[in-house]
């Protein structure tokens, strides 16, 4: 444990509010702000703390402001909006955004922080609220060196794997990678798992035995039994997995990447949004085959 410090956290969803929770239980002084004043509530009686009324107030006296929301336009709400964080957030501090956002929006904010005097780090997760929970998350980290270090042991309360990836932008690049694989190993993963089903097999007996070879996965050790028993009431929304997936599309087409598998997916999980979905787990594709097999 380094010394404790003065952090500010802003955004408490599923991810988030586990987040948080690990800064205040290793000992630093946080303040929390979230959108809706009763998830807040629930954080402070959960972990102590500060709550703010807006960001800026949130960053005010701050060594850190750590951001977990929902896409680019929230980020820039409560960053640079009118009572947003880099209003108040001191010289010298760092402000490190956990969501998943375009790499334009990481550069376009460092270069507004830096205005300030504020340092920033683009810092995407990956782990789901499982990893969250549990401070076992993964973190890819933009920015440079001199900042990430300092920021390194703010993030290690939550996170089992951190490392740079690049200047500002790489870490947002590298969790594009990282849902481009998802997607394929989750169409894989449903494909096999209704082929076992429609064959008449055990499947739950497949899955254990193929789970011992080359077809292992997180996916597959995480997700496998919940895709058999039908039920997706958790995790990672299809709707957030479409927004991160269309950053990638995006992102690709710029820098001429053919990613044909990752478009196609997109595709299915618009189907899945169709079938009423869009809070459904990603591991929820496979609902879209059964659909189609009645």
């Amino acid at each position: 444990m380094t010394m404790p410090r003065r952090i500010a956290f802003i955004g408490l969803g599923a991810m988030g509010f586990p987040m948080a929770g690990h800064l205040a239980k290793t000992g630093h002084n946080v303040t929390v702000f979230n959108r809706t004043t009763e998830r807040a509530s629930a954080w402070q009686m959960e972990y102590g703390g500060q709550i703010a009324a807006t960001p800026a107030e949130a960053a005010e006296h701050q060594d850190a402001v750590m951001v977990c929301v929902g896409n680019d336009d929230d980020v820039l709400a409560v960053t640079t909006g009118d009572e947003g964080a880099l209003k108040t957030l001191p010289e010298g501090a760092l402000l490190i955004d956990h969501t998943t956002t375009s790499e334009a929006l990481a550069i376009s904010l460092a270069e507004t922080a830096s205005e300030s005097g504020v340092t920033f780090l683009d810092a995407p997760v990956s782990g789901g609220q499982i990893g969250a929970q549990n401070g076992v998350l993964t973190v890819m980290a933009g920015g440079n060196e001199t900042a990430f270090q300092s920021a390194l042991p703010l993030i290690e309360c939550y996170a089992k794997s951190v490392k740079r990836m690049g200047p500002v932008g790489a870490g947002q690049l590298t969790k594009m990678v990282n849902q481009i694989c998802i997607a394929g190993l989750l169409q894989g993963l449903s494909e096999g798992i209704h082929f076992a089903e429609r064959a008449g097999l055990d499947v739950t007996a497949a899955m254990e035995v193929i789970a011992q070879g080359a077809a292992q996965s997180w996916q597959m050790n995480n997700r496998a039994s919940t895709m058999i028993a039908g039920e997706f009431d958790f995790g990672f929304a299809v709707d957030w997995m479409r927004k991160d997936l269309g950053i990638a599309i995006a992102a690709a087409e710029k820098v001429g990447a053919a990613v044909p598998v990752t478009q196609l997916v997109d595709g299915f999980y618009a189907e899945v949004q169709h079938l009423g979905g869009r809070r459904w787990d990603t591991s929820s594709l496979i609902q879209r085959l059964r659909a189609q097999a009645r």
